[in-house]
């Protein structure tokens, strides 16, 4: 009797409990190759993507493989199904879209993602020179550990335009052969002092100076010979000067390449995976479609987005109206109403953290990004901060109606991305933000957005 009891308990545990897989469990000799094919590719994306402006440069090459035309470039601007357009925003974000049989009107499928990752951008004027040596003034982007971006090998990505509009591509310390730059630090036996401050003040984001060159210019009467002798050397190798820096968008970033992890090589390691990790795949799941015969249902569209890792601002991060404009380009001036255009399914891709052994007291197991048979579960508490940041909008929009419109037919939400509210402390306004990390509009828009009537 017990053990036909304990047999019931068994079974009705398998029904109801989630238990968590690895994802290497139960999966064919195909599919792990198809798993190894895949990360190949994904590491020489992430090794030709060091920046955002060159996966967006990446992603445009990958697209015009596989079919799809720049909607800049088209004569009549007519979009008709099967059609594969994409759009580049300023060199630093792309938005890709094969066309569905149905209107744009109707909705579209969307994937997001964004190809910016911390990292460490140049000033204005950065050259100096101190004590015979030569240093780039840096200040970081994103959030970063200051003390982890010291005594590490850093690579120069950017381009300088000069006076007439001309553009140079810098790209130094990824060749084989080529130099690579670094960030000092104190030797361990005079660090005593240093170790004793906190983990944020161990490095301080001034002393972040790049060294850049230590050998004096030939000339005895000049008082900076080492910041002269490697102008000089950029001035005869990219014909820039001390001036053009001002006008330059330089960056440096960790110089390593994407490398398996562990005697087994089922990890992969990288700098840049958040979000590129998300991006590459949204990348070839577009491009897989577009390879198919026949046009999708719904239209199908691709965002990757810049300025992630400040807050999605500025024209090419996704709080701009590049997003609403792409939508626009591809209703085909038909006088569509944006605002039921963007009653849309997304799904957002977003690069979630994994369990360390020893820090689990920060990671919470259960919350945690899992893989079950080949799915992806997200964290459930993301999907009841949503609801309550819709609940929150519901109150603004009856908040804000007449008496009039609120004795009219019930409004209906629809999420089209994060929207920001405001509380007062201490008399100044504070921003708090709801949600996931979506399409981002302006407050305006995302509440004209989000309130379609019943009768509508």
């Amino acid at each position: 009797m017990a053990k036909s009891e304990k047999g019931k308990k068994d079974k009705l545990s398998d029904k109801l409990f989630f238990k968590l897989k690895s994802c290497w469990e139960g999966i064919d000799k195909k599919t792990e190759k198809e798993v190894e094919e895949l990360a190949e590719s994904y590491k020489q994306f992430l090794n030709r993507g060091k920046t955002e402006r060159e996966c967006t440069l990446a992603a445009c090459v990958i697209l015009e493989k596989n079919g799809f035309v720049n909607i800049d470039n088209l004569k009549d601007k007519k979009i008709t199904a099967g059609m594969k357009v994409y759009q580049n925003i300023r060199g630093k974000s792309v938005i890709s879209a094969v066309i569905g049989k149905k209107p744009v009107i109707e909705g579209c499928n969307i994937l997001g993602a964004h190809v910016d990752s911390p990292r460490l951008d140049l000033k204005q004027n950065p050259l100096y020179e101190d004590n015979d040596l030569a240093l780039f003034d840096t200040h970081y982007y994103g959030g970063i550990k200051k003390y982890q971006w010291t005594t590490i090998p850093l690579s120069m990505h950017g381009v300088f335009i000069n006076e007439t509009g001309k553009k140079t591509v810098i790209n130094i310390g990824e060749e084989p052969g080529d130099p690579v730059f670094t960030i000092t630090d104190l030797l361990p036996h005079l660090a005593r002092e240093q170790m004793d401050k906190k983990a944020s003040l161990v490095v301080e984001g001034e002393d972040l100076d790049i060294l850049a060159g230590s050998r004096p210019y030939d000339d005895k009467d000049e008082k900076e010979k080492v910041k002269l002798y490697l102008l000089d050397l950029l001035n005869k190798k990219y014909g820039i000067t001390e001036k053009n820096f001002a006008s330059a968008e330089i960056e440096f970033v960790p110089a390593f390449k994407a490398s398996d992890v562990g005697l087994d090589r089922s990890l992969i390691g990288s700098y840049g995976h958040d979000d590129r990790c998300c991006a590459f795949p949204a990348l070839q799941a577009i491009t897989d479609i577009a390879r198919e015969k026949g046009a999708p249902n719904k239209t199908l569209v691709c965002y990757l987005s810049d300025k992630e890792e400040i807050g999605s601002v500025g024209n090419t991060g996704a709080r701009s109206v590049s997003f609403e404009n792409f939508i626009a380009l591809l209703c085909g001036g038909s006088q569509a109403d944006l605002r039921l255009c963007f009653s849309l399914r997304h799904a957002v891709r977003r690069c979630q953290r994994s369990v360390r052994p020893n820090l689990r007291k920060r990671v919470r197991q259960k919350q945690r990004l899992v893989y079950r048979e080949g799915n992806c579960a997200f964290k459930v508490h993301r999907l009841r901060r949503q609801e309550r940041s819709e609940r929150r909008q519901r109150r603004i929009l009856r908040k804000g109606a007449g008496d009039h419109e609120q004795e009219q037919s019930p409004v209906a939400i629809r999420r089209i991305g994060k929207s920001r509210q405001g509380r007062r402390r201490n008399n100044r306004l504070v921003c708090r933000q709801f949600g996931d990390r979506s399409y981002r509009l302006r407050r305006s828009r995302a509440v004209n957005a989000l309130a379609v009537r019943g009768d509508q």
